[in-house]
């Protein structure tokens, strides 16, 4: 089967690196040869860690695409355009196609997914979530006899990584992100791993196929780790917790759908409390398999590119069986995504106020005003005339809490609202 590979970046490397080492044993669990035909690159003299046969290389990407030899096209790009057009071009040439795009597919997935059913070719995108965790592969398949009622996913190696490093070593989040940058587990620019957007995107993908039905991400609350202290670290360890960026899909009654990413305090007891690093997990709860999680390296050349790889593979067994479009997109129903004012969950408040008699009864009373019913309550420091409260929540909804914060703003004696943080933890 012939491949063309669209782009030779981080992944698209992994992609090359992969083939070249573990060719034999890859044709033969694929039912015959795979070759990489030609390598779309903005700069073909451009120097490359990985050694490639520069007759392969080529500027006109959508001339590759053309070619009548491509059996396959491996997209590598990242962004939407060209990659879009490219990708549209190939499934409507009747070639499969393999990406690791999880913009592409999280934002335009719904047209490229009708134009490869309508040509019964397949468009596989394992690599454009959690790198070499094999998740889309589990849910589409291994998992399909169940309805997924619950998803908790670190989908983000940045911000895993960053957060292990403040709660292990009390750094600074800005210390933090630059050792990232230096291992390169960060990018120069960290903007969508550090505002949530980055696992928005994959949340987005993994919902549509947890819950049969497409899954908008601009539907989804996003809230990033911008306002994380070593302090609410510290705080949270205390009281039996850590705080990870969670990506959460979760069914709701009346068949909505809870879709959110935000930092989250989750006991130290659950498995998902254990992934440090940057490693991602996803743990998933079905109605007949019960829990399961998924865990592993999830980002980086050669984990993202096995897992472009295991796609390239299963395009070629049915490439070789004549059964393509043999597993299509499986967002067949219409399913709303619950406003996040309605979602009822427990909460973490840490807030400044003058360090003054009263002060307490008056914060509390503003919770309560507003039904929002505390668990427990501890002054932490006290320090120029100002006093750290941390609050926790007993089960309240969004709303109330919402409404309740915005009042303490406006109180005199609160000096800052440092950090709200939810609580994943059923009472």
């Amino acid at each position: 089967m012939n491949v063309a590979l669209l782009g030779c970046g981080n992944v698209g490397s992994g992609v090359v690196e992969v083939l070249a080492s573990n060719g034999e044993t890859i044709a033969q669990r694929a039912g015959l040869p795979i070759e990489i035909v030609g390598i779309a690159v903005r700069d073909p003299n451009k120097p490359r860690s990985l050694s490639v046969d520069r007759r392969l290389l080529t500027t006109d990407a959508a001339g590759l695409v053309r070619r009548e030899e491509v059996d396959c096209v491996v997209e590598c790009i990242g962004g939407l355009e060209p990659a879009y057009d490219l990708v549209m071009s190939a499934l409507e040439q009747g070639k499969s196609v393999v990406t690791a795009n999880k913009e592409l597919i999280a934002k335009r997935g719904k047209d490229l997914f009708e134009a490869a059913d309508q040509m019964e070719v397949d468009l596989l995108f394992e690599g454009s979530v959690a790198g070499g965790i094999p998740v889309v592969h589990a849910l589409k398949e291994s998992l399909a006899g169940n309805q997924v009622t619950e998803m908790l996913g670190i989908l983000n190696g940045t911000t895993n990584y960053v957060l292990t490093r403040m709660s292990e070593r009390g750094e600074s989040l800005e210390s933090a992100l630059g050792e990232a940058q230096r291992l390169r587990y960060a990018e120069k620019d960290p903007t969508d791993d550090i505002s949530g957007t980055d696992a928005a995107y994959k949340l987005a993908i993994l919902a549509s196929i947890a819950f049969s039905s497409r899954m908008a991400v601009e539907d989804i609350f996003k809230e990033g780790i911008e306002a994380i202290t070593p302090a609410d670290l510290r705080y949270a360890a205390e009281q039996g917790y850590v705080v990870k960026l969670l990506a959460i899909a979760r069914a709701a009654e009346g068949g909505e759908i809870e879709l959110r990413v935000h930092p989250a305090l989750v006991p130290q007891r659950h498995p998902i409390a254990a992934v440090k690093g940057h490693y991602n997990a996803v743990f998933v709860r079905g109605n007949a398999v019960g829990e399961v999680m998924l865990y592993g390296q999830g980002a980086g050349s050669l984990p993202t590119g096995s897992a472009v790889v295991g796609d390239i593979i299963s395009v070629a067994r049915n490439f070789r069986s004549g059964a393509r479009g043999r597993v299509a997109c499986t967002c067949h129903d219409q399913r709303k995504v619950l406003d996040m004012a309605k979602i009822e969950t427990r909460y973490y408040v840490r807030m400044g106020v003058k360090d003054r008699p009263g002060v307490l009864g008056a914060t509390a009373t503003v919770f309560g005003k507003h039904r929002v019913s505390i668990a427990s309550v501890v002054q932490k420091r006290s320090a120029m005339d100002v006093a750290e409260i941390v609050w926790v929540t007993h089960l309240v909804q969004e709303a109330n809490v919402r409404g309740a914060l915005e009042e303490l703003r406006g109180l005199p004696v609160v000096q800052e609202i440092g950090a709200v943080i939810r609580v994943e933890e059923e009472e």
